[in-house]
């Protein structure tokens, strides 16, 4: 059964969680002059980077991740979307633009950038790698090997900075895309990523064994229930964040226009 006191503190998760919150801190504190002589200390950025830090290790790092890799396809599916969703959002919402600038503004590297925070790769990646990992053969050796359970989850961490990229970036040599290509951004990853939705909802066979034979914790819930859950939740929760996104973006431009028409 599931310990819910457990939480994991390894040393690689733990001091990788607290190297980033220190690094971000001296970035920010004694070497921001370094950086950028006029920047205040970015109060709000520095709220949005460390609960990024905060729901990453929730994700992976509370019983929820025992639950997720040893009993319930729909709890580890809850791991990916915090990760996916709110950690990587308040992770690129926390990075002032001249914290990246020494990276994005590189000119050998400018090419290179260009190429990769394009909308149409970053989408590309997003669901190359989401669909990829849940093909049964590398979703179930996740699970039963540590290590690559850990990559799994950082990949879908970078590919869902990737994915926020064209939406959050906090680059000015490399802004957020306008609001209109932004709304057919969000249409088009909801639409790339159902056909890894249609698999998991409506396949007739259960996809994983580690929870085709795993211990049923709740009374009356089936592995086939389980993977209905799982499936249902990545896409209702993708496409109210999509959607929400799309709605967001609308009205940003719509006030855009008005403001364009207000200064004519």
């Amino acid at each position: 059964m599931i310990d819910w006191t457990h939480w994991h503190n390894e040393p690689f998760l733990v001091g990788g969680l607290i190297f980033l919150g220190w690094l971000y801190a001296v970035l920010t504190g004694p070497l921001r002059a370094r950086l950028d002589r006029t920047a205040a200390y970015p109060t709000a950025h520095a709220i949005r980077f460390y609960a990024a830090l905060v729901v990453f290790y929730l994700a992976v790092g509370s019983p929820l991740d025992q639950a997720g890799e040893r009993f319930l396809f729909s709890a580890h599916m809850l791991q990916h979307q915090l990760i996916i969703y709110p950690a990587a959002i308040l992770f690129l919402l926390g990075l002032p633009d001249w914290l990246v600038r020494p990276i994005t503004a590189h000119a050998s590297l400018r090419g290179l950038l260009r190429l990769l925070t394009h909308p149409v790769i970053c989408g590309l990646l997003y669901c190359v790698v989401v669909s990829c990992w849940h093909l049964p053969f590398l979703y179930d050796w996740a699970l039963q090997d540590r290590v690559v359970h850990i990559i799994e989850h950082f990949s879908f961490f970078g590919a869902a900075l990737f994915l926020w990229w064209p939406i959050c970036s906090p680059s000015r040599e490399f802004p957020p895309t306008k609001y209109p290509w932004q709304m057919l951004y969000y249409l088009a990853i909801t639409i790339g990523m159902t056909p890894v939705f249609a698999y998991i909802t409506f396949s007739s066979d259960i996809l994983y064994p580690t929870y085709e034979f795993a211990p049923r914790i709740i009374a009356g819930f089936s592995p086939k229930d389980d993977q209905l859950l799982a499936g249902t939740m990545m896409k209702l929760v993708g496409m109210t964040v999509m959607m929400g996104a799309f709605a967001i973006s609308f009205y940003k431009w719509h006030q855009e226009s008005e403001q364009g028409r207000t200064g004519r």
